[in-house]
């Protein structure tokens, strides 16, 4: 095996957290537990997707997780890896020899004809936040708008826009206010081959408020993004989800890791100590920006009016609509809109020493 695949090895003794830093690390889709050798199982993002959705600890042993009898091949089958991983929609298979010993990984993106991470195409219409006035990143929105803030050789909102053409997506509403004019005179240079049209808010309306422009023109199942999120997903897979499971909103969330930097007193009723906690890790679920909407609910969404996208999901759910979550892990986004995030974004492209 090769040192990509020999990263991509963990212990049965790790963690699910341990697991899906591994993840993380290797910007992979699946790790694989091994012990002497042999493979014991593997757990891809869509097993830690099922683990947080059911509220499990993720301080349980990976073997707790991990799918015990994943789809392999042997050196003899391996011709059939391509069609096997099309058939169970699966981005990697396991080559293994009679013993269940592991000999090697082979991925759906390593053929010629598959790009990393296929899947099924979509043409959802995808609408982008861009009106607001970017006030993170002063004092460079001062003078560009911050979807225009150049990444390398491309802007954010470029990037953002990228990322849903790779799933297939190829009409996008951009919704603009602070600096509209540069934004549209951009685009109208660039001449993209794909669809843009411009939700044109008068006054600031908020992450929702300007989709009562797009009532009358989306009728399926579309995505909202903010301008300066960028998410290493399928998209494909996300509108499946989203379907399977009947949600009227589903938000894309993450897994975010937070370590409390002091020694922690938990304390009794009666103000006695009861234990101390070193530098505590904490676990949560947040809100990347990125969401799935089915059209009724742009129904929802009061004229003109400033509204938050969060409002509407609380409408939803006071509604008794069902609002659902697919969950990510942390390095699978990217907030452009964050200071540190641009700079780490730029040495990772080679652009700054």
């Amino acid at each position: 095996m090769n040192d990509k695949i020999d990263n991509l090895c963990i212990a049965p003794s790790y963690s699910i957290l341990d697991a899906i830093k591994v993840l993380d690390e290797t910007h992979e889709r699946i790790v694989l537990v091994v012990e002497d050798g042999k493979l014991l199982g593997v757990l891809t993002d869509s097993d830690v997707r099922k683990w947080i959705l059911k509220k499990r600890d993720m301080t349980d042993k990976v073997t707790a997780a991990m799918t015990k009898r994943p789809v392999c091949v042997t050196q003899e089958s391996a011709h059939r890896a391509i069609n096997l991983m099309e058939r169970h929609g699966i981005d990697a298979i396991p080559v293994v020899d009679g013993n269940g010993k592991l000999l090697d990984l082979l991925f759906r993106y390593e053929t010629p004809e598959k790009k990393k991470h296929a899947g099924a195409l979509i043409s959802a219409p995808v609408v982008i936040m861009a009106g607001g006035k970017g006030t993170r990143l002063l004092p460079y929105t001062q003078v560009l708008p911050k979807p225009l803030i150049p990444i390398g050789n491309s802007t954010i909102l470029e990037q953002v826009i990228d990322s849903f053409r790779e799933a297939g997506c190829s009409r996008f509403y951009i919704s603009v206010h602070y600096k509209k004019n540069l934004i549209k005179a951009y685009f109208q240079d660039l001449h993209p081959q794909y669809e843009v049209s411009y939700l044109e808010e008068e006054n600031f309306l908020g992450t929702a408020g300007s989709l009562y422009l797009v009532k009358d023109e989306i009728k399926e199942s579309f995505f909202v993004s903010n301008c300066d999120i960028l998410l290493d997903v399928d998209y494909g897979r996300i509108m499946k989800f989203h379907k399977e499971n009947g949600n009227q909103v589903t938000l894309i969330t993450s897994l975010k890791n937070y370590t409390i930097p002091y020694g922690v007193v938990n304390i009794g009723g009666d103000g006695r100590v009861e234990n101390l906690s070193e530098k505590p890790e904490m676990r949560f679920l947040v809100n990347t920006g990125v969401y799935v909407l089915e059209p009724g609910v742009l129904e929802l969404v009061p004229k003109e009016k400033f509204m938050h996208i969060t409002d509407l999901i609380q409408v939803c759910l006071d509604k008794g609509e069902k609002v659902g979550v697919y969950p990510i892990t942390e390095k699978a986004w990217e907030d452009m809109g964050e200071f540190s995030t641009m700079e780490e974004m730029l040495k990772a492209r080679g652009i700054q020493e």
